[in-house]
C-alpha cells in the first residue's frame, strides 16, 4: 500500500459534508467516528481510500466519508470491492456491510472474498435484525427471537460470523462490540496493515428494532467480566479483578480463576492470532462465557492478487508469444481474396 508523508491528516480530513442519517444513539455513529479517526494513523493517501457498501442502514456510510466510494446493490459490494481491488491494487479498499447484506442475499459473494484472500477489509455491522427495512429477523437472529416477520418467535438457527468466516478460509478475523471506539479504532488500523481479506465484526446495537442485542456483553457494568479481549503474545485474562483466564482442558476451553487450585498466570493460555493452524481460533469465536473481541486470527498469507501475478508472470516466460501479434500469426492461416 502506498503511503505519504506529505500531509497529516485529522479526522476531519475525512468528515463529508452529508448530514449523518442514523437513529439517535445508534453505535453507527461510534463506528463511522472511529474510522474517521483511524484513517490518519494508517498513512494512506485520502485520494487512495474507497469505501463500497451494499444495502441497509450501514450502507449509508460511504455517504458520510469524504473519500471516494460507492453505494452498491444489495449483497454484492464484495463483488464491487474485488472489481476495483484489482483494477487499481494501490487502493485501499473497504466493504461496509450487515448481517442481512452479507449473510442471505449476499452469503456467496461473502464466502468466496474470504476463500480467495483479496487485499481488502470487511467491516461487518452486525445487530441481529433487518433495521433499514424495518425489523425483519437476519441471518444471526436468535431462535425465539421476536420480530416483524417473527412474531411468535424466530425458529431458524443463527449464523455466527466467526465460524462461517473461519470456515471459508479466513486470514484475519476481529471481533468487537459497538460501544467500544478505542479498540475499534485500533482494530481498524491493525485490519489496514493486514495483507489479504480483513473481517473485523462489530457487535452493532439498533435502538429501534432490538435494542440491547448484545447488552449482557458490552454493557459498561459487564463487559470486563463478560469480554475477554485478546492480543497476540499475551495471556487470554479478564475480569474486573484481572483473576479469570483460559485453560485448555482436554479439547475445550475452561474458565479457571488465579490463585484457585494452585493456577497461577503461567498456566493461562497464550492467545496465538498467526497460527495458521485455526483451531483454536474456532474454539475462540464459539465461546459464549467469555465472548472473545480483539483480533482472533491474523495469519498471513499469500493473497489472490499475488497468486494471479505469479501465475500471469510464468505463463508470459514460458510462453513463446511476445506479443499480441505472435499470436495472431502462429500456427495455420490463410488469406481471403
Amino acid at each position: 500500500m502506498e503511503t505519504t508523508a506529505i500531509k497529516q491528516y485529522t479526522f476531519k480530513d475525512f468528515a463529508s459534508d452529508q448530514e449523518v442519517r442514523w437513529c439517535p444513539g445508534c453505535d453507527d455513529y461510534v463506528i463511522l467516528r472511529s474510522m474517521q479517526k483511524a484513517l490518519p494513523e494508517m498513512g494512506v493517501k485520502k485520494e487512495d481510500v474507497v469505501f463500497i457498501s451494499g444495502i441497509g442502514c450501514s450502507s449509508r456510510f460511504p455517504y458520510y466519508m469524504d473519500t471516494y466510494g460507492m453505494h452498491g446493490i444489495h449483497g454484492r459490494a464484495p463483488a464491487i470491492a474485488t472489481g476495483v481491488k484489482l483494477a487499481n491494487p494501490n487502493l485501499s479498499v473497504w466493504v461496509i456491510t450487515g448481517d442481512g447484506d452479507s449473510l442471505a442475499i449476499g452469503g456467496n459473494h461473502f464466502i468466496h472474498v474470504l476463500r480467495r484472500n483479496i487485499d481488502l477489509n470487511i467491516i461487518l455491522f452486525n445487530n441481529e435484525i433487518y433495521g433499514l427495512t424495518k425489523g425483519q429477523f437476519s441471518p444471526t437472529s436468535l431462535v425465539g427471537q421476536k420480530t416483524k416477520s417473527s412474531p411468535y418467535g424466530n425458529t431458524q438457527p443463527p449464523f455466527s460470523p466467526g465460524e462461517l468466516a473461519l470456515g471459508a478460509g479466513a486470514r484475519f478475523f476481529a471481533r468487537v462490540g459497538g460501544n467500544t471506539p478505542k479498540e475499534m479504532t485500533t482494530i481498524f488500523i491493525e485490519s489496514e496493515k493486514f495483507k489479504g481479506t480483513a473481517l473485523v465484526e462489530i457487535l452493532q446495537n439498533c435502538v429501534i428494532f432490538n435494542d440491547g442485542c448484545f447488552t449482557q456483553y458490552t454493557d459498561k457494568a459487564v463487559r470486563e467480566d463478560k469480554q475477554l479481549y485478546v492480543e497476540h503474545g499475551k495471556p487470554m485474562i479478564f475480569g474486573k479483578e484481572r483473576d479469570k483466564g483460559l485453560v485448555l482442558n482436554k479439547l475445550k476451553l475452561e474458565v479457571v480463576t488465579i490463585g484457585e487450585n494452585g493456577v497461577t498466570q503461567e498456566d493461562i493460555l497464550v492467545h496465538d492470532a498467526k497460527d495458521s493452524d485455526p483451531t483454536l481460533h474456532q474454539m475462540l469465536v464459539r465461546l459464549d462465557y467469555p465472548l472473545i473481541t480483539g483480533i482472533i486470527r491474523s495469519f498471513d498469507d499469500i493473497t489472490l492478487g499475488e497468486r494471479e501475478d505469479d501465475l500471469t508472470a510464468a505463463v508470459k516466460f514460458n510462453s513463446k508469444f511476445k506479443k499480441t501479434n505472435d499470436l495472431f500469426f502462429s500456427g495455420e492461416t490463410y488469406e481471403v481474396k
